[in-house]
């Protein structure tokens, strides 16, 4: 089931004017960026340890990411855990009466397929399943 937090997502305005806090300021080295066109989102991936940094960048006013941005301003967005089941994952999740944001994984960056769980019913956190796209 979940193997291990897999990455923390964090709101930016402009990976342009960020990338070079993690990098200059914290000494991690991005791994590249990514264009997420189902949602709306550029990202740019750092690895600290075992666990990675995903910024994430509005393309669209309309993405979650413009939104969340215009609601709360720049901050963690998300946390995501690997699992070796996704599907089984948002089964269980669903059985202890958690609202699924999708009941179906979708791709994401990095060649993940993911799914997220409604912070409504996560205590306040955006949750994130993610593994491997086979």
């Amino acid at each position: 089931m979940i193997q291990k937090i897999d990455h923390l997502g964090i709101a930016v305005k402009s990976l342009a004017e960020t990338i070079p806090y993690y990098e200059k300021a914290l000494g991690l080295h991005c791994h590249g960026t990514e264009e997420v066109p189902s949602q709306g989102v550029k990202t740019a991936f750092f690895a600290a340890g075992d666990v990675h940094i995903e910024l994430l960048e509005p393309t669209t006013p309309e993405s979650p990411i413009a939104k969340f941005l215009e609601k709360n301003g720049e901050g963690i967005h998300h946390i995501a855990f690997a699992t070796d089941d996704i599907k089984e994952q948002l089964n269980q999740a669903a059985g202890e009466g958690i609202r699924l944001i999708h009941e179906v994984p979708f791709e994401g960056a990095a060649s993940k397929m993911v799914a997220f769980l409604h912070p409504k019913s996560t205590h306040g956190v955006l949750t994130e399943f993610c593994m491997p796209k086979d």
